[in-house]
């Protein structure tokens, strides 16, 4: 029983109310900062780079045969 006195409580972390070190609130914004700048390169070179062709077949087989009968 006596173990589960000595947990820490939010109160005793160093993290808890606005108590947080300026070097680890930095550390946080650059690591957010440099996902958001990694998912835009990431979404900038999937689009810049698809290539999506609407013609369906090959000229043995045309694909979709779109005359009206």
């Amino acid at each position: 029983m006596s173990k589960l006195n000595n947990e820490p409580s939010l109160d005793k972390i160093d993290d808890y109310n606005n108590k947080e070190s300026k070097e680890k609130n930095k550390t946080i914004k650059l690591v957010v900062l440099g996902i958001l700048i990694v998912g835009a390169i990431y979404a900038g070179a999937k689009y810049y780079f698809s290539d999506v062709s609407d013609y369906i077949g090959t000229s043995e087989n045309p694909g979709i045969d779109t005359t009206k009968r």
